[in-house]
């Protein structure tokens, strides 16, 4: 089950290194799906393999100096993200206790994703008909990263395939500079998250294997998908990212169907 739980993260963060996603949103779901652990502990182990692969993709681009981060809008982004990342955590806090079954919290994560997802996809489907914006203020940035920060938190998935969406359409980027400008929002989110984790003391029970195991494998997974992301052109990695939507979807049904 160790095992599978690797190769889970070696996957999901070589697809989210090429896609911009981070990794979370496929490692939160399957995990789910796989009923090994409490929904906190995947949501904190999700976290810190996410914090791995964005940590190492965002720096390692600036060793190589391949960076196409648009610091002037990503850093109030990745701001606002951290402050909604905080805020997104306490509203899933407060919506788990309102179940008897800490689990059936999971299935309303399961449900939301599914749509927030859907509703990416067929914006990514069609944004070439769907004129672009370039917002360069800095306060409406940060009520974007707001926004996604919360949204994020609150599934567990730390941005995904939502923080993609919104660099193509507020800010008009390809998707892959909006790959990297995405880790970066992720990174500064994901810190923050769980740095509040640690100081509220409400850090969950994790197997020490899986705790140092999970985020390694994800820096393997997110090296491999930086090489394969030089060979991929525009159109093939927008490709990709549609069909993990689609995956990510499916999972959302299954665990839906399990958990509720």
């Amino acid at each position: 089950m160790v095992l599978i739980c690797f190769l889970v993260a070696v996957f999901a963060c070589l697809v989210g290194k090429i896609c911009g996603m981070g990794g979370g949103v496929i490692i939160k779901p399957v995990l789910d799906a796989m009923g090994i652990m409490s929904v906190s502990a995947i949501n904190f182990i999700s976290g810190c393999t996410v914090i791995a692969m964005s940590c190492w993709s965002v720096g390692s681009s600036l060793v190589r100096r391949e960076s196409c981060i648009d610091w002037s809008v990503s850093t109030p982004l990745a701001i606002g993200a951290a402050l909604g990342g905080v805020l997104g955590k306490s509203l899933f806090s407060a919506v788990a206790g309102l179940f008897a079954d800490a689990n059936a919290a999971g299935g309303v994560q399961a449900a939301l994703l599914f749509f927030a997802t859907l509703a990416t996809l067929i914006y990514t489907v069609r944004k070439e008909k769907i004129p672009g914006r370039r917002v360069q203020n800095k306060l409406a940035c940060a009520l974007i990263g707001l926004g996604l920060g919360m949204l994020g938190a609150f599934l567990g998935i730390g941005g995904g395939p939502f923080n993609m969406a919104v660099l193509f359409y507020f800010f008009s980027m390809g998707t892959k500079t909006a790959a990297q400008n995405s880790l970066y929002v992720i990174l500064i989110s994901q810190l923050t998250g769980l740095a509040s984790v640690f100081f509220s003391g409400s850090v969950p029970s994790v197997s020490l294997p899986l705790l140092l195991g999970m985020p390694l494998f994800g820096i393997l997974g997110s090296e491999i998908g930086g090489r394969l992301n030089k060979k991929l052109s525009e159109k093939r990695t927008t490709t990709l990212f549609e069909g993990a939507m689609v995956l990510v979807m499916l999972i959302c049904v299954y665990n839906f169907r399990r958990l509720i």
